[in-house]
């Protein structure tokens, strides 16, 4: 066994979240698109939830070491933010299954392991979003927000677009969101979210 069998097997998972527009999936799916027997989920994750929890671990802990790291870095509190939203945007682009990847897994699992998931993720960026906040206020450059509320702006504005496809294909006669609308969304929100935390 190797290690590009376990990170094919998450790979094959997240294709199928992805282009499925969905977080459910069937051992026979994953392994006719890893091209590998179904078997080897149980010998590397312990079971299809092992397998989620993997895949969240993979794509959320570069979120949370990314985000330590721009907020480390010594930059305005403005621009730090801009990056940050617009990496969420990217991260969701890319994974647009993820926050309900992450509700699922703290919804079904045992509370051990949901305890685990807001340890290691929801708690340090809600810290890295009250001390950026913090530090615009005393730049004199950010509006004294809640950074609970913020958080829910930021990740729901991200969340609901990208989880949003089906309503692109019946209201807008769009088949899926091309990087150019990805890009558009991009700023449309930077645009937002700022204009609604600096002080004029």
């Amino acid at each position: 066994m190797t290690g590009g069998a376990r990170e094919q097997l998450l790979d094959a998972a997240s294709d199928i979240m992805r282009e499925g527009d969905t977080i459910d999936l069937s051992l026979s799916e994953l392994s006719l698109r890893a091209g590998l027997n179904s078997a080897l989920v149980k010998y590397y994750f312990g079971n299809k939830n092992g397998l989620m929890s993997a895949l969240l671990d993979r794509n959320m802990g570069k979120i949370v070491t990314d985000l330590g790291a721009l907020v480390a870095k010594d930059m305005p509190p403005e621009e730090k933010l801009r990056r940050h939203i617009s990496g969420v945007i990217d991260t969701y682009y890319t994974f647009p299954y993820l926050n309900r990847l992450m509700m699922r897994m703290i919804r079904d699992s045992a509370p051990v392991e949901a305890a685990r998931i807001a340890e290691r993720y929801l708690k340090p960026i809600s810290r890295a979003y009250e001390k950026l906040i913090e530090e615009g206020v005393k730049a004199g450059k950010f509006r004294p927000v809640d950074p609970q509320l913020f958080y829910f702006s930021v990740t729901g504005a991200a969340d609901r677009f990208f989880a949003a496809r089906l309503v692109l294909r019946h209201c807008y006669d769009q088949a899926d969101i091309s990087q150019e609308m990805r890009d558009a969304y991009r700023e449309h929100t930077i645009g937002l979210i700022m204009r609604g935390l600096l002080i004029d």
